[in-house]
Order: structure tokens, then sequence, then C-alpha cells
């Protein structure tokens, strides 16, 4: 496939968790950008244009759904949006698809390969 090298933005405060993620995905030859929780997202997201946002629900300082309600680029610059918990938690799932999450994955589910396999569907669907 010959595409432009897509840059990933991980928001996910378990340290384990986050490194993992870029590792998986770096390994995949995706640029990853990292941060611990939605208000770190933001403030890296103000200078760095990134195509995909793995977005944890569930974290400290700033959660997913706040980040959500205050992440509001450019609508041409958006970029997509995976949620993903270790939680099945239909509420906030539904309210992130509503403020314009892409895709859901349970954490647990979600191997390596199948975490990439997402990634690239997500990317390559059309806005």
């Amino acid at each position: 496939m010959d595409r432009k090298k897509s840059t990933i933005l991980v928001v996910e405060d378990e340290s384990n968790l986050n490194e993992a993620y870029q590792v998986i995905l770096a390994n995949s030859g995706f640029d990853i950008l990292t941060s611990f929780d939605g208000q770190e997202a933001l403030d890296i997201l103000a200078d760095n244009p990134v195509d995909l946002i793995l977005l944890d629900l569930r974290m400290p300082v700033m959660d997913g759904i706040e980040f959500l309600k205050e992440y509001s680029p450019d609508p041409k610059k958006r970029a997509k949006i995976i949620v993903f918990s270790n939680y099945d938690m239909q509420k906030e799932i539904e309210e992130a698809y509503s403020l314009g999450a892409d895709k859901y994955i349970l954490k647990s589910w979600a191997s390596p390969k199948e975490l990439i396999k997402v990634v690239n569907d997500v990317l390559e669907s059309q806005s």
C-alpha cells in the first residue's frame, strides 16, 4: 500500500498500556504521539496534527468524554477517533459516538493484530 505515513495520538493513562500501544503501532509503521489524559492530548493537538486518536474513556484529569466535548478542530482537520475501555460502558459509548467517535473497541478484546486491523479500517474509511 502506497499511502502517507499516518500519525496516531495514543491517549491512555495506564503507562504500561500506553507504551504497549506505542510499540504495536510504531512497529506497524505509524508515527506515534502519546499523552496520559485528555487535557494533555488537547495540548499536544494544538501543535501537532494527527490522523487518528486512540482514546481511553476512563482517565484522570480529563476523561475521554470530556475530551470529545472539548476537541473541536476545523472539520477538515478533525482526526478519526477510536475510543476504547476495559469496561463495556454502553451509555458512555453512545455518548462518544454522538460526540464524533468513529469506532469503539474493548481493550481486552483487541489483540495487537486486531488493533492494527481496526486502526487501518478506520483510517481508510471515508469521513
